[in-house]
């Protein structure tokens, strides 16, 4: 009975004092370049991250998507997985990119990125592959 007791009591001391990970929100903008066709895309984005460990997040980010030549509108939504070293960022995104009036409505989106971190504003290089060409763009975004 005793190492029960003292079992719950050292567990809700335990609970009490251990903190929640920290989770940061991001307002992003971003313009690429799609490689095959040379269209661009620009996206305003909003992006969640829940720090697992010291220096990796995990999160997502969901957004609005403009592609020009023809014009259309989407939703890029990506999963991200980000390791912070010190004032810099690497991170790699997956997902899938929704596009309206086209033949090809649900694209993959794969990439990886790479950043700094200045003054809490994040300025970033992003390449990666959005179904059926690769991509290359930049990335800027403002935690709040």
């Amino acid at each position: 009975m005793a190492k029960r007791l003292l079992f719950g009591v050292l567990l809700l001391a335990a609970l009490a004092w251990a903190r929640p990970a920290a989770a940061t929100a991001r307002f992003g903008l971003g313009a690429d370049w799609l490689v095959d066709p040379g269209d661009g895309a620009l996206q305003l984005t909003l992006a969640g991250e829940k720090q697992v460990v010291r220096n990796l997040g995990v999160g997502g980010r969901i957004g609005v998507l403009f592609l020009s030549g023809p014009a259309r509108f989407g939703v890029p939504i990506d999963a991200s997985l980000r390791v912070k070293l010190g004032r810099f960022y690497v991170e790699g995104l997956a997902g899938p990119w929704i596009v309206f009036d086209d033949g090809d409505a649900l694209r993959l989106h794969a990439a990886i990125g790479i950043g700094l971190i200045a003054r809490g504003v994040q300025l970033g290089l992003e390449v990666g592959y959005l179904d059926p060409t690769s991509m290359v763009g930049v990335r800027l975004a403002f935690p709040f």
